[in-house]
């Protein structure tokens, strides 16, 4: 099995290689490129994200066919797709970091600022935070709930289907960290940063 991480300039995904590649170990073929023929003929796709909505949507766009690509991938021959953290945000919409930029559209919603109640708390909302998994989906197998997972972020994703949000953080709001949607995955926290419980996840994305 083949299992791609897309490198397409959006910051540093060294802790994703490397925890992707302790995981994988001799179960997978692991790729980190932005070659279109090496991500149409894999069987598992990750999409990392650093940094802002913009900067990554633009990062996307900046590599001829690789949006294209992804989508076919992950629309019309509905292969999985793992989203991190800014990978997870592109699905929406629309986001309005820096400035109002068109998402991929997948699953339909908005990327808006957390509301950090007047100063209340504080942006980014870095740090290991409790999620509260809210229906069966198969990345938390054998996962508890309220397990710790590592966020950095001041954007969430809303999405206008509540159904597709697989687990949520309390944090100035119930704020969705990881959403499912048929073969589409996306975690707002970072798997490859959260310690065993994170490099679960990922077995579980690798296992699907």
């Amino acid at each position: 099995m083949n299992v791609t991480i897309v490198d397409y300039n959006s910051g540093n995904i060294s802790s994703v290689i490397n925890s992707f590649s302790e995981v994988a170990k001799d179960k997978v073929k692991l790729e980190v490129t932005s070659d279109l023929n090496k991500i149409k003929s894999s069987d598992k796709v990750v999409l990392p994200g650093q940094g802002s909505f913009k900067s990554c949507v633009d990062a996307l766009n900046n590599i001829s066919g690789l949006v294209d690509t992804l989508n076919e991938f992950a629309i019309n021959n509905k292969k999985p797709l793992l989203g991190i953290c800014v990978g997870l945000q592109m699905f929406a919409d629309i986001g309005y970091e820096d400035t109002e930029t068109k998402g991929l559209g997948w699953i339909s919603g908005k990327v808006s600022k957390i509301d950090n109640q007047n100063g209340k708390y504080k942006l980014p909302h870095i740090g290991w935070n409790q999620i509260n998994i809210l229906k069966d989906s198969k990345i938390f197998k054998n996962i508890e709930n309220n397990s710790h997972m590592y966020f950095v972020h001041s954007y969430e994703f809303v999405p206008k289907d509540k159904n597709v949000i697989s687990a949520s953080t309390d944090y100035s709001s119930n704020i969705v960290c990881s959403v499912e949607k048929e073969n589409i995955f996306g975690t707002q926290f970072h798997p490859e940063k959260s310690d065993k419980t994170g490099l679960k996840i990922i077995d579980n994305f690798i296992n699907l």
